[in-house]
């Protein structure tokens, strides 16, 4: 029973108390970069989770066998593998999507949720936990990353997958798409009102 319960606070803290983006802060600058459209922001999120997911698994099955000085680096190879693996396969089953992402993908390398959940969990841990762990953070990345696009892509495009949400008639009576959401800065105005929200909810996290 111990044990279940800590899998489940493995698996379900990274979507709220932990969150990767919102409580520790990291992968900022995908959230700035590819949530200007729903799509794309969707399919990010998917490749960190199987990227973060597998990476952890291996790493907590080779962990008894690397050397110290060099875990690092062995981190970072299986990372690019599995990087190059999903990357294949955007090009090969979701061709448009994948141009829309550019470096993004091979800039999963080097994100900070990544190395971080390999440094501070795999290398301790059994390889069930370290999935659990590693699919929690990749879905609490992925959930503010939906949030992010999803606001941005209506309110500076009035679309929703491409497809137009706001009624021909609104923008008859004057309303304008506000250009604004799909520049950069305002990713990171909306990922703040998600940190005051969240904040605001759960008081332990007032004082960090």
């Amino acid at each position: 029973m111990a044990e279940k319960n800590s899998n489940r606070k493995i698996f379900f803290n990274p979507l709220s108390k932990d969150n990767p983006v919102i409580v520790q802060i990291l992968g900022i600058c995908s959230a700035l970069a590819v949530t200007a459209k729903l799509e794309p922001a969707i399919v990010m999120g998917l490749s960190v989770i199987a990227v973060l997911a597998f990476s952890n698994v291996i790493i907590s099955l080779i962990r008894n066998t690397i050397p110290t000085n060099i875990r690092i680096i062995v981190q970072l190879v299986v990372v690019a593998g599995l990087v190059v693996i999903v990357n294949q396969l955007l090009l090969a089953y979701a061709y448009d999507v994948s141009k829309q992402l550019s470096v993004f993908i091979g800039l999963i390398i080097t994100n900070c949720i990544l190395m971080g959940r390999l440094e501070a969990f795999a290398m301790s841990n059994r390889p069930w936990p370290s999935f659990l762990d590693g699919v929690g953070n990749g879905l609490g990345y992925t959930v503010i990353l939906v949030i992010v696009a999803f606001f941005r892509e209506l309110l500076g495009s009035g679309t929703l997958f491409g497809y137009q949400i706001v009624p021909d008639w609104m923008y008859e009576h004057g309303y304008e798409n506000n250009g604004l959401m799909i520049l950069p800065p305002m990713a990171l105005i909306v990922v703040a009102c998600i940190i005051w929200i969240q904040r605001s909810y759960n008081k332990d996290l007032q004082d960090k």
